[in-house]
């Protein structure tokens, strides 16, 4: 398991230890984990379409500029 070191703004962490004191979960880690987790699954698929659009854009770049 790999292991990171985060810093969190004030009001966010303060949003955090509210839940972990609340019950909501076990500990701040908890927490991290179920976010990424959501934001992977919720994103990879506009980040994966983004970075193809990004390598297509490139590459026609690269044609026009060795056609001239």
């Amino acid at each position: 398991m790999k292991s990171i070191q985060i810093e969190l703004p004030d009001k966010l962490a303060v949003e955090v230890n509210a839940l972990v004191e609340e019950g909501w979960f076990a500990n701040e880690t908890e927490i991290v984990h179920l976010a990424l987790a959501e934001f992977v699954r919720r994103y990879r698929f506009a980040l994966m379409e983004q970075f193809h659009r990004d390598d297509i854009a490139w590459a026609l770049k690269q044609k026009k500029a060795t056609a001239k």
